[in-house]
């Protein structure tokens, strides 16, 4: 493969379709940094990242200053190399949120580069085990709806196919979840899959006294239920409760994910292809959980996760909330209530060059070569 001759980014905020708000905050914008680089033979490949309304200035500043930099005249094909030289690169500010979400927009370009090269779909370079997945809604589960709109979007989307719905919880006392979740599960019935999400709400006690008045429930897990660093906290839940316990989104390194996992602190991993770094990291944590016969359900990011679920053979489910529909000219696939991985060459992701420079940031693009 060719070395890397040129590196061009900006940055598009979009502002959400829906109102989006959980047990900690309030989604108003969703920053996107865009990142192309281009080879000696002219071959383009472009990655992304993300944040939720903030940070997305200092990714991008980090990128142009001292990442994008360290990548010209380096051989596109040596993707794990390059990860590993720009982690030791950027030692002063790993592992954490700006500098993973960093990493992942490059990794993930460099992999888009890779697959169109070889003429494959990220989804067969990356392991091939999977053609379709699973999915749950988030969207219309958020904690500001009313139980008749939180019941009328679940049975929406069992009727559309779909396996499950997510649903917010943290209200001011667990009798407010309680009655929700129940006003759900009536409607839809036992086959249908409810998740819940806490959005690192609450405090270990309140955690255990929750769990305990879902487990009639069912649940399909319960998400986030305390501050994503409280290892120990974890794991004396989740050695108190039946319930699945989920984490990952909040995690940025596949040494957290294994820590987690040793010590059975939980039994769903929900690692980010953003959060994690990109698509390298993101690869060995899903194997990581493979090992201990644990399910990977990625957060977020579903016209990029289905490729990389679909490449392994232990992600259970897609989570559906549309980032890119005004990025792209095609939507991700939907059949019968699973994500399909694009055969095309690349990520799978149909990006739309001029709606991507029409909805730039201002001041957010610069080029290197």
């Amino acid at each position: 493969m060719a070395r890397i001759t040129r590196i061009d980014a900006l940055m598009v905020d979009l502002v959400p379709e829906v109102k989006r708000t959980d047990a900690i905050q309030s989604f108003v914008s969703q920053e996107t940094p865009i990142l192309r680089i281009t080879d000696a033979d002219g071959a383009v490949g472009t990655g992304y990242s993300y944040t939720i309304g903030t940070g997305g200035p200092a990714i991008m500043s980090l990128l142009h200053r001292t990442l994008a930099p360290a990548l010209l005249g380096r051989e596109a094909d040596g993707i794990e190399r390059i990860w590993r030289d720009l982690l030791f690169l950027t030692h002063a500010t790993s592992v954490g949120a700006i500098t993973s979400l960093a990493l992942a927009a490059i990794d993930t370009a460099l992999w888009d580069l890779k697959c169109r090269r070889a003429g494959q779909p990220l989804h067969r370079m990356a392991g091939g085990a999977q053609d379709r997945i699973p999915l749950y809604t988030t969207e219309g589960g958020w904690l500001h709806l009313g139980t008749g709109a939180l019941v009328e979007d679940a049975v929406r989307a069992k009727e559309a196919g779909f396996g499950g719905s997510k649903i917010k919880i943290g209200r001011p006392h667990v009798s407010e979840d309680v009655a929700r979740l129940t006003a759900v599960r009536d409607a839809v019935g036992p086959a249908f899959e409810i998740m819940t999400d806490a959005n690192q709400r609450f405090t270990l006690d309140e955690a255990i006294r929750r769990a305990r008045c879902l487990t009639p429930l069912d649940i399909a897990w319960l998400e986030e239920p305390l501050p994503a660093d409280d290892l120990s906290g974890h794991q004396r839940l989740s050695e108190s409760t039946p319930l699945p316990i989920a984490v990952g989104e909040s995690l940025y390194s596949p040494l957290h994910f294994r820590e987690y996992l040793q010590r059975g602190a939980c039994s769903i991993v929900q690692v980010d292809v953003a959060r994690i770094g990109g698509i390298t990291p993101w690869l060995k944590t899903a194997h990581l959980a493979e090992t201990f016969n644990v399910p990977v359900c990625p957060h977020f990011l579903m016209e990029l996760h289905v490729s990389l679920c679909a490449a392994v053979p232990n992600a259970r489910w897609v989570e559906y909330i549309p980032q890119l529909d005004r990025l792209t000219s095609e939507p991700m696939r939907i059949t019968d209530g699973h994500a399909i991985p694009s055969n095309a060459p690349g990520l799978g992701i149909a990006w739309d060059a001029a709606a991507i420079n029409r909805l730039a940031v201002p001041g957010s693009a610069f080029g290197i070569r």
